[in-house]
């Protein structure tokens, strides 16, 4: 058996819809994405095409992963300061 989690961004999905809508209503849909390295938020499709890589035969050897698909957010997220 394979466990992989997708760790996905800001997506608008019918989950965060009240949160584009508000967005659009108040001309900021274009700030939803700025704190992402890419500048953009993502698209369903993009969530989709790892989750259908995942549970490929191309996938067979990758188990136990958490894979993010947030356009870079998380790897640019700080770990703290070292004295």
């Amino acid at each position: 058996m394979r466990v992989n989690a997708i760790l996905p961004g800001l997506v608008e999905t019918e989950g965060t819809k009240v949160l584009f809508d508000a967005a659009r209503a108040r001309g900021a849909e274009s700030k939803l994405g700025q704190v992402n390295p890419l500048k953009r938020t993502g698209r369903p499709e993009e969530i989709a095409a790892v989750a259908a890589f995942l549970a490929s035969d191309e996938a067979s050897y990758i188990n136990g992963q958490f894979i993010a698909v947030d356009g870079g957010v998380s790897s640019s997220h700080p770990f703290g300061r070292f004295s």
